[in-house]
């Protein structure tokens, strides 16, 4: 029965030469040293990867290299680990890389892992009793305290049950990655195969990529589709995250791609040169990092210098957690989540670590409260896809976000992006506006304020008015349309507000007039019946109405509101009898005659073409005719009597 592949990465960690190559090799049979120059120099340079069968379920294992010049591959890679075999050989016993590769190990987030004491066939039984001893001491109060430290000897196979067992249960204790999110890959190595072209290899952070899958490699900007995929060294149709894996673009060239770019589904990622980001400083009292001090930034498989600007104060201390910002001097690509390594410029020393919280486009202004506060619950959300989600929709640019805008932001697949909202709305903390429009509770709650009291001001303002229309709601409650017509249908069906006449009103308003408006405005209407189509204009509507020319105009405005009054244009107003008679009178006569020259429409309403014609131009808006030229001819729903 072949061994079950399960998307765990383990990897080597340790000093040079305390036998880390050797034991991968005693594990797997592969021997990850590839290079000439690493089987001439007789130590790791570059990352080795092997597959390992452990108790019927293959992992994967990365071999990192020891040497204090190859701390940046050693980074490389560790972020795709799940778990860590610390080597420390008999001989030498703790060295300075143990030390750093720990820290590194612990700053990455890493929380499993034994200890492989090899070389013990080199030294006594007391020899190997004291160094235990120290690595017990070293490991207290890191991730590693208490963990299982196995001796074994990749000569003479002493010990290896035992260190076997110890593996399997550290297999047993991690939790497999999912294939959640989107597809990335940061670059490990990259070379050609004749027959085949290009291959990248590296162990996926997020997602699962199949065979014929589009992608895209950063910062280059190249597309291509995946022609071939291996996992563990064999053919796959699909490769996850956790997984060694080596991907097949056939017509891309490899000497335009190195190690630090990144493969990823396309659309969701870029490369950026500001990130903010949750750092703490490894717990020792000679580390002291001052705001704008030059960095080595390490991520991926990427290493690149820049600048650290602290959120909080001007400088940190050893052991304190703090929010940065980084200024990059050369773009890369980082996702909210990812873990990443601080190390000083010069001389270089690993100095801290964290979690990158999100990409920003300029230096945020860390003296505003509304920024840090901001901050803190962004880097809280960003630990969890959900939260992360839930955050993305409370901070939505646009007060509400439709689900592609989500999942970009978000970093998160379509599919599981629309469990989360759903999730999220049988929750009550989000909202449906439209189809793949969403809001989160708590800007519904407020802008339901906003709609409500500007509606109130509007009644107190104009008690006899119908209501206010949405152009004046929009300036009114400063929300975008697509927003605020989403919420007023919600608040219609929460019975909270009306539409009527095309205006929408608190669900108690009454309009309410005084009488001397009352009158005027029926003198107003009596103007208009009088010439249905030789309306007045507004200084007849003044003297026949025995008003002002300003009340006027505000008692014209009212009779709109009512939809007593139709403006055809900003200075023809017709009375809405007129307007259906007019109507009327059109249909009829295409209705017969097929058609309707724009010259005879004076003819039929015995008017000028002073009003004829935007009469017309108006029939035409409203849906009743279509104009062809100067022939009009009816729509669809009039053609029929």
């Amino acid at each position: 029965m072949p061994a079950q592949q399960i998307n765990i990465t383990l990897g080597t960690a340790g000093h040079i030469d305390h036998g880390k190559t050797a034991l991968v090799k005693l594990l797997t049979g592969c021997d990850t040293d590839t290079l000439k120059e690493e089987i001439e120099r007789g130590m790791s340079i570059e990352l080795g990867f092997a597959p390992c069968v452990i108790a019927n379920l293959e992992v994967g294992i990365v071999d990192v290299p020891g040497h204090e010049h190859f701390i940046k591959t050693m980074v490389a890679g560790a972020t795709g680990m799940d778990g860590v075999i610390l080597v420390v050989a008999a001989d030498d016993g703790i060295m300075p890389q143990t030390k750093e590769h720990l820290d590194i190990l612990t700053l990455l987030g890493i929380q499993h892992g034994i200890v492989a004491l090899t070389k013990i066939d080199r030294v006594p039984p007391e020899r190997r009793a004291k160094v235990e001893e120290d690595i017990g001491t070293l490991l207290g109060g890191t991730f590693l305290d208490g963990a299982p430290i196995l001796p074994v000897s990749s000569i003479t196979g002493e010990g290896l049950d035992g260190f076997m067992k110890g593996l399997q249960a550290l297999v047993r204790s991690i939790k497999p990655k999912t294939a959640e999110g989107i597809f990335r890959l940061p670059v490990e190595k990259v070379f050609s195969v004749k027959g085949y072209g290009t291959v990248l290899t590296g162990i996926p952070v997020a997602g699962s990529a199949k065979l014929g899958d589009a992608v895209v490699l950063l910062p280059q900007g190249l597309t291509g589709r995946i022609t071939g995929l291996q996992v563990y060294g064999r053919d796959a149709e699909t490769a996850q995250a956790g997984q060694c894996a080596a991907v097949n673009i056939r017509h891309w060239d490899p000497k335009a791609i190195h190690r630090g770019n990144t493969l990823t589904a396309p659309g969701f990622f870029g490369p950026a040169d500001w990130y903010v980001c949750q750092m703490r400083l490894l717990p020792s009292e000679k580390f002291f990092l001052k705001s704008a001090a030059e960095v080595k930034f390490h991520t991926g498989t990427s290493e690149v210098l820049g600048t650290v600007y602290l959120m909080q104060g001007d400088h940190a201390r050893g052991g304190e957690e703090c929010l940065i910002q980084l200024r990059l001097d050369t773009p890369v690509i980082a996702g909210p989540g990812d873990r990443f390594i601080l190390r000083t410029a010069s001389p270089p020393a690993t100095v801290g670590g964290g979690i990158v919280v999100e990409a920003t486009t300029r230096r945020l202004k860390r003296n505003q409260p509304e920024v840090l506060q901001d901050l803190a619950a962004r880097t809280h959300a960003v630990r969890d896809a959900k939260a992360f989600v839930e955050y993305c929709l409370r901070t939505a640019e646009s007060v509400a976000a439709g689900e592609t805008d989500l999942a970009l932001r978000s970093k998160t697949p379509l599919v599981r992006l629309r469990e989360i909202l759903k999730e999220l709305t049988g929750a009550g903390r989000a909202g449906l506006l439209a189809p793949g429009f969403y809001i989160h509770a708590a800007r519904a709650k407020e802008a339901d304020a906003r709609i409500l009291g500007a509606l109130r001001d509007f009644h107190q303002q104009s008690p006899e008015s119908p209501g206010a229309d949405l152009d004046g709601l929009l300036l009114a409650a400063h929300l975008p349309k697509d927003v605020l017509e989403g919420l007023l249908a919600r608040l219609g069906s929460d019975g909270k507000i009306v539409e009527r006449k095309g205006r929408f009103a608190l669900a108690g308003h009454r309009e309410t007039f005084v009488d001397k408006d009352r009158d005027a405005m029926e003198r107003i209407e009596a103007l208009f019946r009088k010439n249905p189509f030789g309306p007045p204009d507004s200084g007849e509507i003044a003297v026949g109405a025995k008003v002002s020319a300003a009340e006027a105009a505000r008692l014209v405005r009212l009779l709109v509101e009512h939809q007593r009054l139709v403006q055809v244009t900003p200075d023809l107003l017709f009375h809405t009898e007129a307007v259906d008679r007019a109507r009327d009178i059109v249909v009829a006569h295409i209705r017969k005659e097929g058609c309707l020259e724009s010259v005879k429409m004076k003819y039929l309403l015995n008017t000028t073409r002073k009003f004829a014609i935007p009469l017309l131009d108006h029939l035409d808006r409203i849906g009743v005719t279509r104009a062809a030229g100067h022939t009009r001819y009816l729509r669809a729903q009039y053609k029929e009597g």
